[in-house]
């Protein structure tokens, strides 16, 4: 797709609802087309509108070997119950067999490495033959997410990123979790308003930024799945 059809597209889905934008996402790039979730609030309403439009489309979780037990079990309840074609993506490298190469808590010393390792990589792999792929960012969760586009060029692994809830709030997205009745992780009763792996997640205070919690007491924000190629790496890659 070339950059003027991207950013054509991204102006005519603006306004679009999250149905209608995951409905143009199916009609356009069919079985080429992943669903990348957390099983975040955000995702749980992804999968949930997918299954009256693609109900079998393919769905990557990054499963790190670090996940809360609440997450594990929140995949199994939403994998029963949409009977998800689950694909459960895993780092080459075990937690043990990380901290032999790298040493112990490689999370604690280099948080960047650890997600590179963990979540970068084995993203990049899993995306492979995949045209596009389904994110449930939004704007409102962070100032580095504030000017997320629905739909965009994804250099870092060579496909389209589509944003369908990017203009959702967290209050919009909870108001359809409970209309619609979806089972959510645990840990957001009790402080958690964005959960990633347990050695890096803390519950957060109450009005806290909706990625507080995330890498608490780090400069960090973000795992590197979003972040932008750098221009070195983008340019070696079209040599």
């Amino acid at each position: 797709m070339l950059s003027t059809d991207i950013q054509r597209y991204a102006e005519q889905l603006e306004t679009a609802s999250p149905f209608e934008i995951l409905a143009w996402a199916s009609d356009k790039f069919g079985d080429e087309l992943a669903i990348v979730t957390s099983f975040q609030v955000t995702g749980i309403a992804a999968l949930h509108m997918m299954q009256r439009i693609a109900p079998r489309s393919p769905v990557l979780t990054l499963d790190t070997g670090l996940l809360f037990p609440e997450t594990q079990d929140l995949i199994g309840q939403l994998e029963a119950r949409f009977d998800l074609d689950l694909r459960r993506v895993k780092p080459r490298q075990t937690p043990a067999q990380q901290a032999r190469d790298y040493g112990d808590r490689l999370w604690e010393r280099n948080p960047d490495r650890c997600c590179h390792v963990r979540k970068t990589i084995p993203l990049r792999d899993a995306l492979v033959g995949f045209a596009a792929w389904i994110t449930g960012l939004r704007r409102d969760q962070s100032p580095q997410r504030a000017a997320t586009p629905i739909l965009s060029r994804d250099a870092r692994n060579g496909c389209i990123k589509i944003a369908p809830f990017a203009n959702w709030t967290e209050e919009t997205v909870w108001r359809y979790i409970r209309e619609h009745d979806l089972p959510y992780n645990r840990l957001h009763d009790i402080g958690y308003p964005s959960i990633g792996c347990w050695t890096c997640t803390k519950a957060a205070g109450d009005g806290a930024d909706l990625r507080s919690g995330r890498w608490s007491k780090k400069d960090k924000a973000e795992c590197g799945i979003h972040l932008p190629l750098p221009a070195v790496a983008a340019s070696s890659m079209r040599a």
